[in-house]
């Protein structure tokens, strides 16, 4: 198989920028939970602070857990770039650990920001940004996208919306498309330069993947409404399904089996809640099985609400919110199938790349500098299952071999 000429990594001034807001971002997320925790408790309703604090812990625990796994793969000199062991081991107990990889990759990207820097350098620094973009995968879909919905429905038992709640809403919604969007960046950094994602196809991956996550929070959320007690026993039974789905994928993330499937728990979170490829092999079918299950799912739980709020009241907010619903979910999956028509590296491959006598160049190929350099194995495994067509799912990797070794 030909094999591309290497490529060093490059971290622009946009990607550093990018990590600062994203800090910032998780910082100021961290404040507005623990604000908002101390507001339902002085304000009698102490079952929902104390809602909202158990989804902090467990998101920050999750990260935590791996975080610390993950650097038990990396090797040695990566670690001691961090922190020492028993140092590094006190971060990650005082749910630290994230926010000290954070800080660490924006201090290390303003120095290879600057002239004169070794490819060893810049690949270190996407090494950590690549970690931190699936951290803020999982913390954003155990904590963010769970604490949105139950803001709506605070504000659909109450049938009132203050200022900062309506703001917190919008913002989350956008939080959680950018997470998205930021995770697919990453991984398209181990892709050729012309399949890295330009400002139209970065438009069009935030904007479906919005699309299709409100329309699925917002019907949770009515659910819950009249149902509290059963909302929990939905999203145990719709979890363990696509625990169960992504099992029977074999993923093979982890080194261990306990953190594999601890790892299985946590996308079956984010697939509750939204699309997320962890297999090999073409994604259509798998694609249209997920889209038709959740639709179905949705147009329970809103049939279910709409049942037995008949008639419905024109004063209440949904009467005017699902009508919208419904129209943004169908022009999620418009948009979607736009993307992989026109926007997706394996479809751009098939009308671009040469081919020549050993083969064709698969569009996964790893982008290495001049002399071996650090590789995220975790993300190369990723990037296998989004971007290798199933013709060239066997094939190896430019530089993976070395990938491998080096991790």
């Amino acid at each position: 198989m030909a094999r591309p000429d290497p490529r060093p990594a490059r971290l622009r001034r946009r990607d550093l920028l990018l990590m600062v807001l994203g800090t910032a971002a998780f910082l100021a997320d961290l404040g507005t939970d623990l604000w908002m925790a101390c507001s339902y408790v002085r304000a009698g309703h102490r079952l929902w602070g104390v809602l909202v604090l158990a989804l902090l812990a467990l998101s920050s625990l999750a990260t935590q857990l791996f975080s610390w796994a993950w650097h038990h793969t990396d090797p040695p000199v990566l670690r001691e770039r961090l922190a020492p062991g028993a140092c590094l081991a006190l971060l990650h107990l005082l749910q630290l650990g994230y926010l000290s990889r954070c800080v660490h990759a924006v201090k290390v990207g303003w120095q290879v920001c600057k002239p004169g820097v070794t490819e060893e350098e810049k690949a270190y620094v996407l090494f950590l940004s690549h970690d931190i973009s699936m951290l803020r995968l999982f913390e954003t879909f155990l904590e963010t996208a769970p604490q949105l919905t139950f803001v709506l429905y605070v504000i659909l038992q109450t049938n009132e919306i203050e200022l900062f709640q309506g703001f917190g809403i919008c913002t989350a919604f956008l939080c959680v498309a950018w997470a998205l969007l930021d995770y697919h960046q990453s991984l398209r950094c181990f892709l050729r330069e012309k399949y890295k994602l330009d400002l139209l196809s970065s438009f069009v991956y935030f904007t479906w993947n919005f699309f299709l996550t409100c329309p699925r929070i917002l019907s949770v959320a009515l659910f819950a409404t009249l149902f509290p007690h059963f909302i929990a026993l939905h999203v145990l039974s719709v979890w363990a399904v696509m625990v169960l789905w992504v099992w029977l994928q074999k993923t093979n993330f982890m080194d261990s089996p306990g953190l594999e499937w601890f790892y299985r728990a946590t996308v079956g979170m984010i697939l509750y809640f939204c699309w997320f490829n962890v297999a090999k092999g073409r994604t259509i079918y798998r694609s249209i099985i997920y889209h038709v299950f959740i639709l179905v799912d949705c147009a329970l739980l809103v049939a279910s609400w709409a049942w037995y709020n008949s008639p419905l009241d024109e004063h209440l907010y949904p009467c005017y919110v699902l009508p919208a619903a419904l129209v943004c979910y169908f022009l999620g999956l418009l948009l979607k199938g736009i993307y992989y028509k026109y926007f997706h590296p394996t479809m751009q491959t098939q009308h671009h790349d040469e081919v020549d006598a050993a083969g064709s160049v698969t569009a996964a190929e790893f982008r290495a500098g001049r002399a071996p350099v650090i590789v995220n194995k975790r993300m190369y495994q990723l990037v296998q299952s989004h971007f290798a067509a199933s013709s060239l799912a066997g094939q190896s990797l430019a530089n993976g071999v070395e990938a491998d070794a080096l991790l």
